[in-house]
């Protein structure tokens, strides 16, 4: 293995790029990414970028010298158009092609739209630095916010807001907001959260479509009620970054379809991040991660995989993620599926420990200001713990 390409120069392909390198691999070593920027850091931009703690140059993943250190070509810039996967190529935007003896499809997601915005002015998405920054300088106009989906993203772009004593209306298509990452009950406890800082919460309202000539004025909803907007951010999911994957023939399904080593169906060709969806063998069935954590985890174990394809490693992670909304951590290890249980809940309301069992299965757990706590629990997912050690420990 003389040539590595790895495809997406974000927190996955950097990382996969430097275990690389750590493991002794000194072979030619390229990372293409669509973005002009260098790899940067990308759950500041809806935290401490976007409510101005932090400048651009903060969200930088790794030091000039750092990556210098790496010896690596960045291609910036230039997005994948198509890969031929027996000529083993990528063919780039501008034209050129990269041959390759390893790929690693690093390549992300990109945040879901709606239909009906005619490129109305005001609306937002929230995945790149670019992004941020342009969503940062709208709320400096003290506009009125709308939210659409109740996600982290969303949830989180709500908490600043009103921050800056915004007026703020999110708008949830599902019964609860944070219902599909943490299931209704504990998405009902985030939703108060935002109820008592002053977000209107709406929840089963669909989004119809927007008014506005130039900019948008309205949201209309499919209730046929509407609400004054200047400025509206769209949350509801992203998609896999494989479009330019339809003709290669590796298989594709909610992202690049990989076995439990995170192969992909052609040979040599590797996935790693928000991209990539492998067989888990602890869950029995293939799962997508969208979180900082994975995708750092997943790159160790690809680079490892492939320096040795001979005895390749399983993947079998702990998932886990974090979000800052009011000045309150919530945390979530494993997995939200099942029933769940408060087991722990401070007299002020302000913290809270869930855990989530199906049948004698500890399946996850769900911390509010609760780090030390969420910790053990980690640990306990980690070794495989049955639902009564869980409970007996956390108690």
């Amino acid at each position: 293995m003389k040539r590595v390409l790895v495809v997406g120069a974000s927190l996955a392909g950097l990382c996969t790029a430097e275990a690389l390198r750590r493991n002794g691999y000194d072979g030619s070593l390229t990372l293409v990414g669509d973005e002009q920027a260098m790899p940067y850091d990308r759950p500041p931009l809806s935290k401490q970028l976007l409510s101005g703690d932090w400048a651009p140059e903060r969200t930088a993943l790794r030091s000039d010298e750092a990556l210098a250190a790496l010896e690596v070509e960045f291609r910036l810039g230039e997005r994948a158009r198509a890969l031929d996967p027996v000529a083993k190529t990528v063919e780039l935007s501008g034209g050129s092609s990269l041959p390759y003896d390893a790929l690693v499809v690093a390549t992300g997601a990109r945040p879901r739209s709606l239909p009906g915005l005619r490129g109305l002015e005001g609306v937002h998405t929230l995945r790149t630095l670019g992004d941020a920054l342009a969503l940062r300088d709208a709320l400096a106009k003290r506009p009125r916010v709308v939210i659409v989906g109740g996600g982290f993203v969303g949830a989180e772009v709500a908490a600043e807001a009103r921050r800056r004593d915004l007026p703020v209306t999110l708008v949830e298509a599902l019964p609860v907001p944070l219902s599909r990452g943490l299931g209704e009950r504990m998405g009902e406890a985030c939703a108060r959260l935002h109820v008592r800082n002053g977000v209107r919460v709406l929840c089963g309202r669909a989004v119809a479509g927007f008014d506005g000539d130039t900019a948008v004025e309205r949201v209309r909803l499919e209730d046929g009620s509407t609400i004054d907007a200047d400025l509206v951010v769209v949350g509801i999911g992203a998609t896999p970054a494989v479009g330019w994957l339809a003709d290669s023939g590796i298989r594709l399904d909610d992202g690049v379809l990989c076995d439990a080593y995170c192969r992909a169906s052609a040979p040599d060709v590797y996935a790693a991040g928000d991209v990539a969806r492998w067989f888990h063998p602890g869950y029995g069935r293939h799962v997508r991660l969208e979180n900082w954590t994975n995708a750092r985890e997943q790159a160790a174990v690809v680079a490892r995989n492939m320096l040795d394809p001979g005895s390749p490693v399983e993947y079998t992670p702990v998932p886990y993620v974090w979000s800052d909304q009011y000045g309150t951590r919530i945390q979530l290890a494993g997995r939200s599926s099942g029933d769940v249980r408060i087991v722990h809940e401070g007299e002020d309301q302000e913290s809270l420990l869930a855990l989530y069992r199906d049948g004698d299965r500890f399946e996850g757990a769900l911390a509010i200001n609760s780090a030390r706590r969420l910790l053990d629990c980690r640990r306990l997912l980690a070794r495989g713990a049955d639902w009564h050690e869980a409970l007996a420990t956390a108690a």
